[in-house]
């Protein structure tokens, strides 16, 4: 797997590749500024690539401002952006788009290697990866749990996709076929008012809903 990491602090960017080099990634190339991390994408057709958010001149948005556009460009690129912070605005935008292979992890989240080399794969592999403290700053306080009105086993299901798990790996862990997961997880999305024609993916939002009730 070839990744281009934009990353400026040069002690981070050089333990991001010793790890991803351990875990059987290739780091392509390092960028330390959005126009460079743009042009090193172009130019070496990665299978991901990791972004922090804040990167020279102004140390504000410039990383994930580039990572929505390479995003705009190759509307599949996996993308994970690393921050130190949640950027509300921008987190939502990427999380929203329902295309996934995206995520947003506190920088924090790195420390714990085997999670994070497992939220890489599941980037690539299409899906969304959601730090917990991002959804609590995007969702906020509810005033009430919509999760009450889901049954014991709808909120199970919920919560292994919470943990990531896909729709066959779903029908694995409950022993029921892929049909009886569809079943569940329509239920799911009726129960968390989140229609067809929602906007953003029903799946990540249907997440975001059950971790902030945690």
């Amino acid at each position: 797997m070839r990744v281009v990491l934009a990353e400026d602090h040069v002690l981070l960017a050089a333990g991001l590749e010793l790890l991803l080099d351990g875990a059987g990634f290739e780091v392509v190339a390092v960028a330390d500024d959005g126009p460079s991390f743009i042009a090193a994408v172009e130019a070496n057709a990665p299978d991901l690539v990791i972004a922090d958010v804040r990167l020279p001149p102004t140390f504000r948005d410039e990383g994930v401002l580039a990572a929505l556009e390479l995003r705009r460009r190759h509307p599949h690129l996996p993308v994970l952006v690393l921050s130190q912070y949640v950027e509300r605005q921008y987190a939502a935008e990427l999380l929203s788009d329902e295309r996934g292979h995206v995520g947003y992890l506190l920088k924090d989240r790195i420390s714990r290697v085997r999670e994070f080399i497992d939220a890489l794969h599941r980037i690539i592999a299409g899906g969304t990866v959601i730090d917990p403290e991002v959804v609590a700053q995007l969702l906020g306080p509810r005033p009430h749990d919509p999760l009450e009105r889901l049954t014991p086993r709808e909120t199970e299901v919920l919560q292994a996709m919470a943990e990531g798990d896909d729709n066959a790996q779903l029908a694995a862990r409950f022993v029921i076929t892929e049909n009886a997961v569809h079943k569940h997880i329509g239920n799911i999305f009726a129960k968390l008012d989140l229609p067809a024609n929602a906007s953003g993916h029903r799946r990540v939002h249907a997440v975001l809903a059950y971790l902030a009730e945690r």
